[in-house]
């Protein structure tokens, strides 16, 4: 596995490299104010492609877990994630994203019982600097409703990356069904709700149509499959110390694609945040919790495969 581990971890990142591209596509595609619309058409086609690939579904437990990783990984984060991207600046989102990396930090000794290091706090700090740097200088003003929405976007996620870790995989089943059940679930979850706030789906033109079906194949299908896949060789904090990788994209496209400049200021942010994104890669000396390891099921790596999130695993 250590042999491997670059290869895992320059797989993975291709996920949040693939996220970067999700602001640009949603402002310069797709119809305005639609997040929950935008949030259906990016999971649920996704998740019904990889469910028909894999042909598993959950048992037992799992339907309530996998539920659970959907809602937070996917029928929240989405439609929060498109709801900040309408109603603010795409800077002033990504560095409330980029603060992913500490909440996983947090949430892993709260959960896991992992105690975070001076290194683990100090790199998400650099990390979540470096990507103000980049991005703050054009952020413009703010909107209570999309940065509470950023806010509950990040969290979100951080929990669902942290809890995907926790209770791994069941015996058998691959990163692909994992992946599937959750876009799948996330998606029937937003399907009644995007009708219901709001009402029929919008007319759309070739532009949208294209952005939509990059979001749902390149942008989630398989760059969820990458990340889930990651989640289940890396750590959490390791994979989400990949986070900032998303917000140091778009301020590349940015640039090739949309003329926007990049000064001195805004390179030695991107130089600050890839630093601490390669630093968050190092895995944790002294491994003493199950997630700090690389893990797949939850049997093969010794954990009670139990939803209980106050089990004796994590009385520590």
């Amino acid at each position: 596995m250590a042999a491997t581990r670059p290869a895992v971890i320059a797989l993975t990142a291709l996920a949040p490299v693939s996220w970067g591209s999700t602001y640009a596509v949603t402002t310069e595609l797709l119809p305005p104010d639609r997040p929950l619309f935008t949030g259906l058409m990016r999971a649920l086609p996704a998740g019904l492609l990889l469910l028909a690939l894999a042909r598993v579904l959950p048992r037992g437990a799992w339907w309530g877990k996998a539920a659970t990783l959907g809602v937070l990984n996917i029928g929240a984060f989405f439609p929060l994630l498109f709801l900040a991207a309408y109603r603010m600046p795409g800077g002033m989102a990504a560095v409330v994203g980029s603060l992913g990396p500490l909440l996983v930090v947090g949430l892993s000794a709260l959960l896991l019982g992992q105690r975070p290091t001076t290194r683990s706090v100090l790199t998400g700090v650099v990390a979540a600097f470096g990507v103000s740097l980049v991005v703050l200088e054009a952020a413009g003003g703010l909107d209570p409703l999309g940065v509470l929405a950023a806010v509950a976007s990040t969290a979100s996620m951080s929990t669902g990356t942290v809890l995907a870790g926790r209770w791994g995989r069941p015996d058998g089943v691959g990163p692909l069904a994992l992946t599937a059940w959750q876009l799948t679930a996330g998606g029937l979850l937003l399907a009644p709700l995007a009708l219901l706030v709001e009402g029929a789906p919008p007319a759309l033109d070739g532009p949208a149509v294209a952005g939509y079906l990059y979001l749902a194949l390149a942008n989630t299908a398989l760059a969820y499959w990458l990340w889930f896949r990651g989640i289940g060789r890396l750590s959490a904090t390791q994979v989400t110390f990949l986070g900032p990788l998303s917000p140091l994209t778009a301020a590349v496209i940015g640039w090739a694609a949309l003329g926007e400049a990049l000064g001195p200021l805004q390179l030695a942010g991107m130089a600050l945040a890839f630093g601490a994104t390669l630093a968050g890669q190092r895995a944790p000396r002294g491994r003493t919790v199950a997630i700090a390891a690389p893990f797949g099921s939850a049997s093969k790596n010794g954990r009670i495969d139990s939803m209980d999130l106050m089990g004796p695993a994590l009385r520590r």
